[in-house]
C-alpha cells in the first residue's frame, strides 16, 4: 500500500498501517507492507525519523511501484497534481482517497486516471490541528468511513477497499459521491462556517474583549473547528460550494424562525418546543442500532448507507451491519 500525502489523516493512516500491517487487498501471499510519500522533504524526514527510512519513499514513482492499493491523502487543490503524476507513472490499479468532498475528486480521476479503479473514501475523523506532527495511529479507530459506490464503481473493488477500511478500524458507510457531498455539507462543512462566524462575531466591537473574556464552554465547543488551518477549510467548503449554499440557506431560514419566536408575547414558551426538538436529536446522537446481516449487493449496500447504517464485518456473500432505527423529527 502507498499513502500519498502524510498530513494528519495520511500520516495517521501510515502509522496505523505500519503498526498493524493490514492488507486485505493483497493479491498474493506477500508480507503486507505500507509506504508513504509526501512532496515536502521536511515531512519525509519526520516520517523517516519516526518510522524508519523504509516507511517513506523518495518519490511518488517509487511509492506506487507494485502497490496493491494507493491512497490519495492530499488536500483537494493538490488532487489533480497527484492524479496527473500517477497517470505519468502509468498507475492503473486500485485507488482510494480520504478527501472531504467526493464529486470533484470523481471528476479529476475520470479525467486524469480513466483506467484506475477508484473508490472514493472519506474517514470522518480529524482535529483542528494539521500535519504529520499531530498524526496518531489510533485516530481512525471507530470512525465512520464513507465509501462511494457509484454506477461506474466495480462492486468487487468497492468490497476490497471496504475490507481494508474495516481492517484499519473504520465503520464503512456506503453512499454515492453526490449523497456524500450533500450529507457532509450539512454535518461537517456548515459547522466550520458557523464556527468561523461565531468566532469573528464574538470578537466584534463593541464589547469584543469583554465577550471573549467571558467565553467558556458553549463558545469553546461551538467554535473548536474555527482553529483549523484556513486553507484546509476553504478547500473543503469551496470544493462543495453548491451543496453548502443549500445548507447555508436552510440555516438562515431556521435562524430567522428562531428570531420570530423571540418576538412573540411569550418567547420563553415559544422557544421551548423549538429547542426540545433539537435537544432530542442531539441526545440520541450518535445513532445506535441493531446488528443485521445484509446481502453484498449494490442496492442493499446503498440502502444501508441512506438509512444511516454501516458495515462492521465482511463475509463471503453477506456483511454484518448496524442499522439505526428510523425516527422522524419535526422540522426545527
Amino acid at each position: 500500500m502507498a499513502v500519498l500525502g502524510l498530513g494528519l489523516i495520511g500520516g495517521s493512516l501510515l502509522l496505523r498501517l505500519t503498526a498493524a500491517q493490514v492488507s486485505p487487498v493483497a493479491s498474493d501471499d506477500r508480507a503486507p507492507t505500507a509506504v508513504g510519500y509526501d512532496a515536502d522533504p521536511r515531512t519525509r524526514a519526520a516520517v523517516a525519523e519516526r518510522l524508519g527510512a523504509s516507511a517513506v519513499a523518495p518519490d511518488l514513482a517509487s511509492a506506487v511501484d507494485g502497490a496493491d492499493l494507493v491512497v490519495l491523502a492530499v488536500p483537494l487543490p493538490a488532487v489533480s497534481i497527484v492524479a496527473a503524476a500517477l497517470r505519468d507513472v502509468g498507475y492503473r490499479g486500485l485507488l482510494t482517497d480520504v478527501t472531504s468532498v467526493k464529486e470533484p475528486v470523481r471528476a479529476i480521476v475520470a479525467a486524469e486516471l480513466p483506467d484506475a479503479r477508484w473508490v472514493g473514501g472519506h474517514p470522518m475523523a480529524g482535529k483542528e490541528a494539521s500535519g504529520f506532527d499531530v498524526a496518531e495511529a489510533g485516530l481512525l479507530d471507530g470512525c465512520v468511513w464513507a465509501l462511494c459506490l457509484d454506477d461506474e464503481t466495480a462492486l468487487d473493488d468497492w468490497l476490497a477497499v471496504a475490507g481494508w477500511a474495516l481492517g484499519v478500524g473504520g465503520r464503512v458507510t456506503p453512499l454515492s459521491a453526490a449523497e456524500h457531498d450533500a450529507a457532509v455539507a450539512r454535518i461537517s462543512h456548515l459547522p466550520h462556517l458557523v464556527a468561523a462566524a461565531l468566532t469573528t462575531g464574538a470578537a466584534a466591537e463593541p464589547l469584543g474583549p469583554a465577550a471573549l473574556g467571558l467565553a467558556a464552554g458553549s463558545f469553546r465547543d461551538a467554535t473548536r473547528v474555527a482553529a483549523t488551518r484556513a486553507a484546509l477549510t476553504a478547500a473543503m467548503c469551496g470544493g462543495n460550494a453548491a451543496a453548502l449554499i443549500t445548507e447555508l440557506d436552510s440555516l438562515v431560514e431556521r435562524l430567522a424562525g428562531a428570531r420570530d419566536l423571540l418576538t412573540t408575547a411569550d418567547p420563553i414558551s415559544a422557544l421551548t418546543g423549538w429547542l426540545d426538538t433539537a435537544r432530542a436529536i442531539r441526545v440520541e446522537w450518535p445513532p445506535q442500532g441493531e446488528k443485521a446481516e445484509i446481502r453484498l449487493t449494490r442496492d442493499a449496500l446503498l440502502a444501508l448507507g441512506r438509512a444511516g447504517g454501516w458495515l462492521t464485518e465482511l463475509h463471503a456473500d453477506t456483511a454484518t451491519a448496524v442499522v439505526p432505527p428510523q425516527k422522524v423529527h419535526p422540522s426545527t
